[in-house]
């Protein structure tokens, strides 16, 4: 077997081609890793945001919390099914909520965005323990006061600390604390009291959402049959992680074939490059191919021998472009949810999975533009090579 050192000269001595080749293969690998890191991302945001003890009641039929309509005398039933748990005192632990979307205008640009509301009742904190006030304090219960989440903190009109804005026209209110949950989607919405929220947009009598702390996750079925099986209420119920993994499908398949796609089409071009510089290689190497073939290497040592070297030429590349794709973990890039139609800020999520991909990818990119090359280095013949 030819020595792996014999390759990695090789590739220092043609430093051009080699940077040039390296860094089209970087740039394949960065784009790659990049939408590979914000589907990562969206799933993470949205996916996060669910407990495996924890189940939610809609109106049957909808798919979303914005779509979903739960009369208020609908609620005692809901949290009086089997399997809730409750408290010390025997209360059961449930919270209703309401959620609209309001189109606010965004800082520093033209036109308006969609943001959601959320309107929670007592006890909605306690269904989401990371969640946690970062500056200032929650809203008062029946107060015209708002929290935000962090990621949507002054992205919006109005949205900081101590500014005021109108929920709806002629109904101002201030924004009293910022939080935090994790990363999850709850940081892209404004928090306030559910009455004010009803008051506000005309949703008096009515809620979106039902959520419940089960006794184990054990329990949902019975759940879902005590709430499914009363037709008067004409509501369905989910865990809520199933919930939330439904919501972040379109966006997150949407990010991952648009990237995955556009990096096909630029690895095409990446290994014509790597093609295009082995091919190069070979043809300035006739004399060193000769006389490696002289010295008893076999053909398929030769073959081996310029695969690798193309492999190395592609995990250089690969590297750089995974390391520079690291740094989008510091971006925060804000789309539309199509679950909620509401604008929603994502974070670039390097795990090791997409950066093991994004190198597999690079390696492939490298046997294939290398595979043909290799094959022509195999059958040189040494006579000829030596004496050419």
């Amino acid at each position: 077997m030819i020595p792996i050192r014999y390759n990695v000269r090789s590739l220092a001595v043609r430093k051009a081609t080699t940077l040039a080749t390296a860094l089209g293969i970087a740039l394949v690998v960065f784009v790659l890793a990049s939408s590979l890191m914000l589907s990562a991302g969206i799933h993470k945001t949205l996916g996060s945001s669910g407990k495996v003890d924890n189940a939610i009641v809609l109106r049957m039929g909808s798919d979303a919390e914005l779509g979903s309509v739960i009369e208020e005398s609908s609620v005692p039933l809901i949290l009086a099914a089997p399997g809730v748990k409750t408290d010390s005192q025997g209360k059961p632990l449930g919270t209703s909520e309401i959620v609209v979307v309001a189109a606010m205008p965004k800082v520093g640009a033209d036109g308006v965005t969609n943001v959601t509301i959320r309107g929670v009742s007592e006890g909605a904190e306690g269904f989401r323990p990371e969640l946690k006030v970062v500056a200032g304090r929650p809203p008062k219960p029946g107060a015209d006061e708002v929290m935000i989440g962090s990621r949507i903190q002054g992205r919006i009109v109005g949205l900081d600390l101590g500014q005021t804005l109108e929920l709806k026209k002629n109904r101002p209110v201030t924004v009293v604390g910022v939080f935090e949950a994790g990363g999850s989607s709850y940081e892209s919405e404004i928090w306030a009291d559910s009455e004010v929220v009803r008051q506000a947009f005309h949703r008096e009598g009515i809620y979106s959402i039902v959520r419940v702390q089960l006794e184990s996750p054990t329990k949902f079925d019975a759940f879902r049959a005590g709430v499914e099986n009363d037709k008067r209420l004409g509501l369905q119920a989910l865990r809520e992680t199933t919930f939330y993994e439904k919501q972040s499908e379109g966006v997150s398949t949407f990010v991952g074939v648009l990237g995955t796609s556009v990096s096909i089409f630029f690895a095409a071009g990446a290994m014509i490059g790597a093609m295009i510089t082995m091919y190069g290689a070979v043809a300035s190497r006739q004399r060193e191919i000769g006389t490696l073939r002289a010295l008893g290497f076999s053909r398929s040592s030769v073959l081996f021998s310029f695969l690798i070297e193309a492999v190395l030429l592609s995990l250089v590349g690969g590297a750089a472009g995974a390391a520079a794709s690291m740094m989008m973990g510091f971006v925060h890039f804000s789309m539309i949810n199509m679950a909620s139609w509401s604008e929603m800020v994502f974070s670039f999520d390097p795990t090791p999975r997409v950066l093991t991909t994004a190198l597999v990818f690079a390696c492939g990119m490298g046997l294939f533009g290398g595979l043909l090359p290799a094959v022509r280095a195999a059958r040189t013949s040494p006579l000829k090579a030596i004496r050419g």
